[in-house]
């Protein structure tokens, strides 16, 4: 038994044109029926996992207008058009907490919602990183919490932090 069926797109239309989205809906075959499929466009976006000394980790409370609260999460943000992940990383790094990291290692990708997004996120590891000041867009107020790794992953287990790229982030610190 087969499980995958690639689908052909034969038509598409741009619903929606953002300045962090788009939404597009596509007309596609599948199995001999015609189906529509629902896309939001995303240019992707980075998260990093600061570790000021080895046992720490960076996190920023921020409120978060979707769903209109404060969360806790790693610092994070959106890739402009062609930008390049690890310079994004290093910028959003200094925007929202004011770190600056000498070492940087990409760990990983991953798809935040491959359901209906083709958001791409780039997972980097920052290591002797050094406090400067804070850089936030205009729109943009983090505080910034320190915590002990093991303190990090005791917020996810609590629901404290429930922000999935954060947790992933974060069990690749385990």
């Amino acid at each position: 038994m087969t499980l995958y069926t690639r689908q052909g797109k034969i038509g598409s239309e741009l619903i929606y044109g953002g300045q962090i989205v788009n939404l597009r809906v596509d007309t596609v075959t599948s199995e001999g029926k015609t189906v529509t499929r629902e896309v939001v466009e995303h240019n992707g976006g980075v998260i990093i996992a600061c570790q000021p000394q080895p046992d720490q980790v960076v996190l920023v409370k921020q409120y978060r207008y979707a769903l209109d609260k404060e969360i806790i999460e790693l610092p994070a943000g959106r890739l402009n058009r062609g930008e390049n992940p690890l310079l994004a990383a290093q910028r959003e790094l200094k925007e929202e907490t004011g770190y600056h990291a000498k070492s940087w290692e990409q760990k990983t990708t991953m798809y935040s919602a491959p359901g209906f997004c083709d958001e791409l996120l780039y997972f980097f590891h920052a290591t002797e990183a050094v406090l400067g000041e804070k850089t936030p867009d205009e729109d943009e107020e983090t505080d910034v919490i320190i915590v002990s790794v093991r303190q990090a992953w005791q917020m996810v287990i609590s629901g404290d932090i429930a922000d999935a790229k954060t947790i992933a982030g974060l069990a690749m610190l385990l």
